[in-house]
């Protein structure tokens, strides 16, 4: 005969049941309590008599570095995202010694402790000076290996002083060293990718020289992944009204018949002959009612035999009406 539950029975069942269905719950999450690795590399280059560009290394995180703090003299001067690792600190006291720190944050709110302190004199101010420095020339691109490449160039001139010269991939500064170098080592770079540099010269009243001619370098692939197939001698003036791009498509063992033009890293439109392309070079003009002073990057890549779309060109940056004649940048 089936006993009744009793109470006692009862509890210690129900005791055995939560006991079971714990036992398949998630564990709680480990909260976060490590901090980011101090930014390293830290560098600090005065460009003017009130602004100091300062640059660093990547910081490392158990999870993610999330952001950069730049303190001055202590005091926080700027919060920045994980992805930028330069800054120009601004409304500075002319001729006087700066000194500098950066810290890494992750989404936790964990602070890495202080970088090692660098240095900056900003220069004196100086009497009105409205001509900038002539342009760098004879810019070139060596390959470090398929991440970085170092930047070499002649020295530009200036009615005072060259104070600093900017590096631009895709009409981004990226880089800076000061108006001393003639070098410049660029990191950061992915495998396999067609990039487009230029050198800009500055002086103490932040006059910038034009673009120096461009310096194109395809960094080298992963390991076992497919060459580049970025078309490739790019240029791009800019007439009235209308802007012409040209370049030489690349060898794909067939006709390439279409290509994609991208503005300013967005699509534009699709490039198609009708019939069989044109041999050698190809060019391409469309017309724009931009205002003069209107900047274009410019972006092209082809249609592979296969039905996928190759690798981007190096970057061109153009200036619409910003000249009478056409500028090739």
């Amino acid at each position: 005969m089936q006993r009744p539950l009793t109470a006692s029975l009862l509890t210690a069942l129900a005791l055995t049941l939560g006991l079971a269905g714990c036992s398949g719950a998630a564990a709680p999450e480990v909260k976060d309590t490590r901090a980011p690795t101090v930014p390293s590399g830290v560098t600090a280059t005065a460009g003017s008599a009130t602004t100091v560009h300062v640059m660093w290394s990547a910081a490392t995180d158990d999870r993610a570095v999330s952001g950069y703090a730049v303190y001055r003299e202590g005091r926080k001067v700027k919060d920045l995202p994980a992805t930028t690792l330069m800054t120009d600190v601004v409304g500075l006291a002319p001729a006087t010694l700066h000194r500098f720190t950066v810290r890494a944050r992750d989404a936790a709110g964990n602070v890495s402790p202080p970088s090692a302190t660098v240095t900056a004199t900003t220069l004196r101010a100086a009497a009105e000076d409205r001509t900038p420095p002539t342009t760098p020339a004879a810019l070139r691109a060596t390959s470090d290996g398929s991440r970085a490449v170092t930047l070499r160039w002649s020295a530009a001139k200036d009615d005072t002083e060259v104070t600093a010269y900017d590096v631009y991939q895709a009409d981004t500064r990226i880089h800076t060293v000061p108006g001393t170098a003639t070098t410049a080592h660029v990191t950061g770079l992915r495998p396999g990718t067609a990039y487009a540099f230029t050198v800009r010269a500055r002086d103490a009243a932040e006059n910038s020289s034009p673009d120096s001619t461009p310096a194109d370098l395809t960094t080298a692939p992963s390991p076992g992944a497919p060459a580049n197939t970025a078309p490739t001698r790019l240029t791009v003036t800019a007439a009235k009204g209308a802007i012409t791009v040209t370049w030489t498509p690349p060898d794909t063992g067939a006709p390439v018949t279409h290509h994609e033009l991208h503005l300013n890293g967005r699509f534009a439109t699709t490039i198609i002959w009708g019939t069989a392309p044109p041999p050698g070079r190809a060019s391409y003009t469309f017309p724009v009612q931009d205002p003069p002073g209107t900047r274009y990057t410019v972006t092209l890549r082809a249609k592979l035999p296969d039905g996928t779309w190759g690798d981007l060109s190096a970057p061109r940056t153009v200036v619409v009406g910003a000249r009478s004649d056409s500028r090739r940048s």
